[in-house]
């Protein structure tokens, strides 16, 4: 395995960095337009990036067509909040046809619950004395998906809280908070089945960061991987060290391929992140190597799973059983 080294702002492996596979735009809760992210791309020595906006495809066409300029090829990629036992889990797409009618149709109706959503919780802010307004909440957005960052700046920007995570607390926004809203998700296994009707990779994003603080139950992500889950994502900036050996060994023992990725979202959270953490050629290759076997499969109207990389899945080893 590849050496590590310790820099500033945390862990990083000794890889160069050339391929970041998690990047977020202003067409959500990023900051950066499609065009600026891939630009810093370039500079930071990146020549893939992946675009993979919370539920939403609409940043891509700016992103590739940047890309053809600068020389960084984009990947096309979502990133789905999906709900679990009542808490979040971000499952990362890769490589779909974001054209097919039922992946279009589903981020849709997210979108729009995104919007009212969005209206219900200033709602409740307000009601609690909060002087924000959803106008200044969709001007934050700059059109784009409404994700409750975009409260918390408006919060920010009317002195209610100091930064962005304080607002994620029970008193305000944070899940169950006094104006927290539900919102509509999918399973993880269903959000899992989705990805792969529309021919699309399907990754676990940033499993150690589970209600905050614990991982992503064991359990679950056998249950994904016997449902057909493609990878997991082991390499991110808040993962340590050894949380990220423990996720390549997990999807290694369960025949997965794994990412890296930055998880940039501009300047929103300092330091910008982007090249922060990459993914191996290697895994990356078993990446677009499954996306040409799925889209087959979706083509030929095959329901049949290859296996990736041809690696036997077996149960997750005793120390990762339950973490």
């Amino acid at each position: 395995m590849t050496g590590w080294a310790i820099e500033a702002g945390g862990y990083h492996s000794g890889r160069m960095p050339g391929i970041d596979l998690h990047a977020h735009t202003l067409y959500s809760d990023g900051t950066f337009t499609p065009r600026r992210s891939v630009g810093l791309a370039r500079e930071r020595g990146l020549d893939v990036l992946a675009i993979t906006d919370h539920d939403t495809v609409d940043g891509l066409g700016e992103a590739r067509a940047a890309g053809r300029e600068l020389g960084v090829e984009v990947v096309p990629g979502i990133e789905f909040s999906t709900v679990s036992d009542g808490e979040g889990v971000h499952v990362l797409c890769y490589l779909m046809d974001a054209d097919d009618a039922e992946l279009a149709a589903e981020l849709q109706r997210l979108r729009e619950d995104r919007y009212t959503r969005g209206e219900r919780m200033v709602a409740k802010l307000q009601g609690l004395g909060h002087p924000i307004s959803f106008e200044r909440v969709r001007e934050i957005a700059e059109g784009g998906t409404i994700v409750r960052p975009h409260v918390a700046q408006a919060l920010v920007e009317a002195g209610v809280v100091p930064t962005l995570k304080d607002a994620f607390s029970e008193e305000l926004i944070g899940s169950g908070g006094r104006a927290y809203v539900e919102k509509h998700a999918l399973a993880p296994v269903e959000a899992l089945r989705l990805i792969h009707r529309a021919g699309g990779v399907c990754v676990l994003a940033h499993p150690g960061t589970f209600r905050e603080t614990n991982p992503v139950p064991a359990a679950l992500i056998e249950e994904m991987a016997a449902a057909g889950l493609d990878g997991i994502e082991a390499s991110h900036p808040e993962h340590t060290e050894e949380v990220e050996r423990r996720y390549v060994e997990m999807a290694e023992s369960l025949g997965l391929l794994w990412t890296g990725g930055s998880d940039c979202h501009g300047d929103r959270y300092d330091p910008v992140r982007l090249g922060m953490r990459s993914t191996t050629r290697e895994q990356f290759e078993r990446l677009t190597a499954r996306a040409a076997e799925l889209r087959a499969a979706v083509a030929g109207g095959s329901g049949a799973r290859p296996a990736v990389g041809g690696t036997r899945r077996r149960p997750a080893p005793p120390g990762l059983a339950g973490r």
